[in-house]
């Protein structure tokens, strides 16, 4: 594996738990030792109690045992909290980063990242049960070995050899478990989205008929996903049984072998009786590690996941926080290539777009489908990043920022609008606590939504999204997502076709809306396939096949320009959009 960077905030969060894992091992260490307790007593019991038959001394042995044992439980159980607190402590510390570190994937549009929260509480899960604690008693199985040699040494070389047999096994287990582990999570994983995103659009689906459909193609995804499960599982199956058959087998050799140096007077005959605990001892902690295999490989997989999610995230350093910016956008040869692609040109999705706006300024982008203009919209408020060129707010480029600083002051609304589970203030107020109810308030007028939420059962306190749907339509949705976005009144605010689910009089509040904002100084930028989404902007920008073909004043662009609802300009700007 390569190294790690310490930067790394997983390892740096397991280096942390340093202390605790290291008190589970002395801890680990006194259970160790409190185990040989029953051998021991079995020991006394045969060689003194039973041939002196001394009732007092089988007395005084018992209450030893019962001291000796609640130490026993009270230790494994301290050990048992300890190694959950560790699994907690990690959810705790890097909960909120792996949340955050998914987003960062989406920004490098990696849509097969892994999913950190999953892997954590997974891992937290392993560490609070019983499995955990049996891997830690691992490193003391010599102390029985050791003790095994002490009776005799023949006993002991038995059960070295069984535990070689039992490790053997392990690791064969490891060796088929891990062949089909990754292919079983990786199906699991996308049955789970393939589920997701169906219910998710339920609506269509059923307004399809494609229930059926997607039911059969789900349940081949998960015959597939089960198929590889059961080839994961039969090899440990096949191993755990016959480990613990084994390890049965081998405390009755014990238990024959100890008759037979008995027999010849080199041990006692409480000896064969310990002997055989003993043997089991050894044998346990190994046998349990086998019949978890499958938890066990999970836990492994989950840890190098996590590794790999953590390294591939990056964590801002040496920024500061920047005054307000006032709105002036200047945008570096920006380019961005398909997911994956190399550097051809046939792979290019946006190529060397160059241009600045002041405050105030309002930007047109224009253009056939697919010609780039949701693209540039999400390298423009940061969403993605470019593979080239650099875009800047009042001369500093994203990356200056801390983390989630600048988004403050900027507005998005994305062509596909959703509304995130809670109520209409809080997607209005992007879910900021510190919101007052005026500045959502101020938001939903200027984006002239605030007669429509009144108008509710419940208002401003209307559950909106989530499994359960929404109340509204999709125009009063893209209205709500619109106050979302002008909330604070940004520096820069992107608008992907904004009017898409508006009406007449939805187009005429939205540019109303553009021009306040203008007036108020934001820069505002539209990407349009409607021309009244471009009547308040004074700029136009042309794009064809990813590239900037044309970029200036609105006037010199499309001629003279009168009312965006006559045919004159409908015309004009669809000839722009033709031509490119």
């Amino acid at each position: 594996m390569a190294a790690v960077d310490a930067s790394n905030k997983y390892a740096a969060a397991l280096r942390r738990q340093k202390p605790g894992v290291g008190f589970v091992l002395i801890l680990s260490g006194i259970i160790s030792i409190l185990m040989l307790t029953g051998s021991i007593y079995m020991l006394q019991v045969y060689d003194r109690v039973l041939s002196s038959g001394s009732v007092v001394t089988l007395t005084g042995l018992f209450v030893i045992v019962v001291i000796l044992y609640l130490f026993f439980g009270v230790f494994d159980l301290l050990r048992q909290r300890i190694l959950s607190r560790i699994g907690t402590r990690l959810e705790c510390d890097l909960g909120r980063s792996g949340f955050l570190g998914q987003f960062q994937a989406k920004q490098g549009a990696n849509n097969n990242a892994t999913d950190p929260l999953r892997h954590l509480s997974g891992i937290s899960q392993f560490l609070s049960g019983p499995t955990a604690g049996n891997l830690f008693d691992l490193p003391f199985v010599p102390v029985f070995l050791t003790v095994l040699f002490i009776v005799h040494p023949l006993l002991g070389f038995i059960v070295v050899g069984g535990a070689v047999v039992a490790g053997v096994s392990a690791w064969v287990a490891s060796v088929i478990a891990g062949r089909w582990q990754a292919q079983r999570n990786q199906g699991a994983a996308r049955q789970a989205e393939f589920t997701t995103e169906a219910v998710r659009n339920s609506e269509a689906v059923i307004a399809m008929g494609m229930e059926n459909n997607l039911a059969a193609h789900w349940q081949k995804m998960q015959l597939a996903s089960l198929k590889t499960h059961q080839k994961a599982a039969q090899g440990s199956e096949i191993l755990a049984s016959f480990s613990k058959t084994f390890r049965f087998l081998l405390q009755s050799s014990i238990l024959t072998v100890g008759a037979v140096l008995v027999l010849r007077e080199e041990i006692s005959p409480g000896m064969i009786i310990a002997s055989s605990v003993l043997s089991g001892r050894v044998l346990a902690p190994i046998d349990q590690a086998i019949g978890q295999w499958r938890a066990i490989a999970q836990t492994l997989y989950s840890h190098r996941a996590l590794l790999e999610f953590f390294e591939n995230t990056t964590v801002r350093n040496g920024t500061i926080e920047l005054p307000k910016p006032s709105g002036r956008l200047t945008v570096k040869s920006l380019t961005k290539f398909a997911a994956g692609a190399s550097a051809s040109r046939q792979e290019l999705l946006l190529q060397s777009v160059s241009f600045s706006l002041e405050p105030g300024d309002g930007l047109g982008v224009i253009g056939k489908s697919a010609a780039g203009k949701s693209i540039l919209a999400r390298l423009l408020v940061g969403a993605w990043q470019p593979d080239r060129g650099e875009v800047c707010l009042d001369g500093a480029g994203f990356d200056k920022w801390p983390a989630g600083a600048v988004g403050r002051h900027i507005g998005y609304l994305p062509q596909t609008v959703t509304l995130l589970p809670g109520t209409i203030a809080q997607n209005i107020a992007r879910f900021d606590s510190d919101t007052t109810d005026a500045d959502i308030v101020v938001a939903a007028q200027l984006a002239n939504v605030h007669d429509l939420i009144l108008r509710l059962p419940n208002g401003y306190a209307t559950e909106v999204g989530g499994a359960s749907g929404s109340p509204l339509s999709g125009g009063q949705i893209q209205r709500i997502a619109l106050a979302r976005a002008v909330i604070f009144k940004p520096a820069l605010i992107v608008l992907d076709e904004p009017n898409a689910h508006l009406d007449g009089a939805g187009d005429t509040a939205l540019e109303d809306t553009i021009k306040q904002l203008r007036a108020a100084g934001s820069t505002v930028v539209v990407m349009a396939h409607r021309p009244s989404a471009i009547a308040a902007v004074n700029k136009i920008l042309v794009l064809d096949q990813g590239r900037m073909s044309k970029f200036g004043e609105k006037e010199k662009i499309l001629g003279s320009a009168p009312r965006p609802q006559t045919p004159r300009l409908r015309q004009q700007l669809s000839n722009h959009v033709k031509q490119g």
